[in-house]
């Protein structure tokens, strides 16, 4: 027997809000020191973050009770608001840490490039869903490939590589479910990969990142300071970890802790063990994910599912192989998990719309039409159904030729 969905959904909306939950525990644990330190209310991350939470929650369930297939009129909107917003924030964004990434108003703040990233994945599901697959390189850049490299542009400036690398394997995933060939992915892959060795060789910093990753305990006081400490803190946690709260790498230690290194934490506190389920969740999630966008019969939403859960476990990947120092590190957080406003909340939302999938993407959304009035199914569909149509024309004739001849002949 099939299965109608429901049980995809209920897997993804359990291991999410699991991650969310255990995501403000591990907050809590990572900065109620430093912010006692710093300004007398430990809780003061975990209370932000909470509110964050609760309203990234409430935008996954409005989500998915939301029909996504009218997600392709809010498509161009959005990609418009994106690209303002990217631009915008170079110019007016304020300075931290030497990056333009945030509009700050108050207590909150917003990182464009988050926007951006569900943006791109929906433009490319409607492109997709209704034409041929990319054949040649030209047909791959135009418009996808111009628009995605425009956004990874902004965003490099920024800077932000790692927001850059998330989108190139989205879009890479979305690629490969809509039946681009091999060899075109890979002679794509390339031209990628150069440009973000450029972009890595003219940033001195991205250039010191790559070099300490090689051997970081050769600058370990400098440019290493950052994977040694992570290295040193998840091994000290052993099987079972320090306990949870019982850390000191957090401490004056490892940069970052509540953000991009909140795994090495994880690991200190509940040793091989905790970092584990962590790990397994994802990979749960990531099998889930393409099973719902497998499992799909409309194409919008299959390319829509598979691009979701490529941004949210491609972002888990990246994280964890820079925390366990198999990678470079790149600023990425660890979804659900790690501190960090618009990142919580529009991946929530983003969740909240493959859980749609999964139980209407058997719905392909016929009354949906594209801009030149056609019809939104695949154009194989809509030729079988004429065919069918014809051929029962064709055989009424028949039937309605050959009944006068029988009673001829009996005449």
């Amino acid at each position: 027997m099939r299965s109608d969905g429901h049980t995809d959904q209920r897997i993804v909306a359990f291991l999410t809000l699991g991650l969310v939950a255990f995501g403000l525990v591990m907050v809590y644990s990572a900065t109620s020191a430093s912010a006692a330190l710093g300004n007398g209310d430990p809780m003061s991350f975990l209370k932000r973050q909470a509110v964050y939470a609760f309203i990234g929650v409430v935008l996954m369930a409005v989500a998915s009770r939301f029909d996504y297939h009218r997600l392709r009129y809010l498509t161009p909107p959005l990609v418009v608001a994106s690209l303002v917003l990217c631009t915008a924030v170079l110019v007016a964004g304020p300075s931290i840490n030497g990056a333009h990434r945030w509009f700050v108003v108050g207590p909150a703040s917003f990182q464009p490039s988050e926007l951006a990233k569900i943006s791109l994945c929906l433009f490319a599901a409607v492109y997709l869903a209704r034409r041929r697959a990319p054949r040649t390189l030209g047909e791959l850049m135009k418009p996808m490939g111009l628009l995605a490299a425009l956004f990874c542009a902004l965003i490099v400036v920024e800077p932000d590589l790692g927001t850059t690398i998330t989108i190139c394997g989205m879009m890479l995933a979305i690629f490969l479910v809509a039946g681009v060939p091999i060899r075109l992915l890979v002679l794509a892959s390339f031209l990628a990969l150069g440009l973000g060795l450029l972009a890595i060789y003219i940033e001195p910093y991205r250039r010191a990142r790559v070099f300490s990753f090689l051997d970081p305990w050769s600058d370990a006081q400098g440019a290493g300071f950052q994977i040694v400490q992570a290295t040193i803190g998840i091994g000290s946690g052993g099987v079972t970890g320090a306990g949870l709260g019982e850390g000191v790498g957090k401490i004056s230690y490892l940069p970052e802790a509540h953000t991009d290194m909140i795994f090495a934490v994880i690991g200190e506190e509940l040793g091989l063990i905790g970092a584990s389920l962590v790990i397994g969740a994802f990979a749960l999630l990531a099998l889930t994910g393409f099973r719902i966008a497998m499992r799909c019969e409309d194409p919008f939403g299959k390319l829509l599912a598979a691009g979701i859960t490529a941004l949210v476990c491609g972002q888990a990947a990246i994280n964890l192989a820079a925390a366990l120092g198999i990678a470079p590190l790149t600023g990425i957080p660890l979804p659900f998990v790690s501190y960090g406003g618009s990142s919580l909340v529009v991946l929530l939302a983003a969740v909240g719309i493959l859980l749609n999938i999964a139980v209407n993407g058997r719905v392909v959304g016929a009354s949906v039409r594209d801009r030149s009035g056609r019809n939104s199914r695949p154009r194989s569909a809509r030729s079988r159904n004429r065919r069918s149509a014809s051929s029962a024309r064709g055989d009424g004739d028949v039937r309605r030729v050959a009944r006068p001849r029988r009673v001829a002949a009996r005449s």
